[in-house]
């Protein structure tokens, strides 16, 4: 019996340490998605992979170039990557790596979407032409080493000052990042399908090109009429008014029981810039 214990507890600590190990690196993949670290971690992949091969076939030069690579890779690392460490390092000091959802989460989603409607139906009201993409769950890193780091908690304020006319900022796209303005004069990918109205402007088809390529929702303000567009997953939402909106957001945001449910979209014909 003792040793039958003494196994099973055994047992148990390795399926702990197992679990512990993979969700650790969940965490730092989810951490490291759509930046550059990423590509790093399948070079990484890729030269570990070569180093087992080249040691099963006995390729002894090959497997030297390896070693080395990976001997003096990690400094390389080091120094390349010196701001997705430092963010690494900040969220394990603020204690946001292996955090959960809690009530002042919801808080920070329910302050979100009231910012976001608060400043489309601001500018609109003015026509001021905004474009802004909110991060799911692919990373839009790439996109967002594009623009201007701005790194600011998410207001209304915060965006409509920097979408005003004339202002360094207010070309291309705002990207939001949980409830931060992390960059903004970004550049998204301009959409080539056939099937996008001809009347539409620039910024409606960099927001469907950001749409086909990641999950990300993206807001549209015209600055020729002031209409108000939404676009999720290759397919334009337009003529929203501001409940719309909320809506809108309330539905592929909110981790609840409302984001499940799929409202098919129609195109509108209303003339946008």
């Amino acid at each position: 019996m003792p040793n039958g214990d003494f196994g099973i507890l055994d047992l148990l600590r390795m399926l702990v340490d197992i679990g512990l190990v993979w969700y650790v690196l969940y965490k730092l993949i989810m951490l490291i998605r759509g930046t550059k670290a990423i590509q790093l971690l399948k070079g990484i992949v890729v030269i570990f992979v070569v180093r087992v091969i080249s040691f099963l076939m006995d390729l002894p030069t090959l497997y030297w170039i390896t070693e080395q690579v990976i001997r003096w890779g990690f400094l390389v690392i080091i120094i390349l990557f010196q701001p997705e460490l430092r963010r690494a390092l900040e969220q394990i000091g603020r204690g946001n790596l292996f955090s959960r959802s809690t009530k002042s989460e919801q808080e920070k989603f329910e302050k979100l979407v009231t910012d976001i409607v608060h400043a489309a139906g601001y500018m609109a009201k003015r026509r001021i032409g905004a474009l802004i993409t909110i991060e799911r769950e692919t990373g839009i890193g790439e996109y967002i080493e594009t623009g201007i780091p701005i790194n600011g908690k998410l207001t209304h304020q915060l965006l409509t000052n920097i979408f005003t006319p004339n202002t360094p900022l207010h070309d291309g796209a705002v990207i939001i990042k949980n409830d931060e303005v992390v960059a903004a004069a970004c550049y998204l990918p301009l959409s080539e399908s056939p099937f996008i109205s001809k009347e539409l402007g620039t910024r409606h088809r960099a927001a469907m090109g950001i749409s086909e390529v990641t999950d990300a929702l993206t807001i549209v303000v015209s600055e020729e009429t002031g209409g108000i567009s939404g676009t999720k997953n290759g397919e334009l939402k337009r003529d929203m008014s501001q409940e719309d909106l909320r809506e809108f957001l309330l539905e592929n945001l909110s981790p609840g029981p409302r984001s499940a449910e799929k409202k098919p979209w129609m195109l509108r014909g209303r003339k946008h810039g």
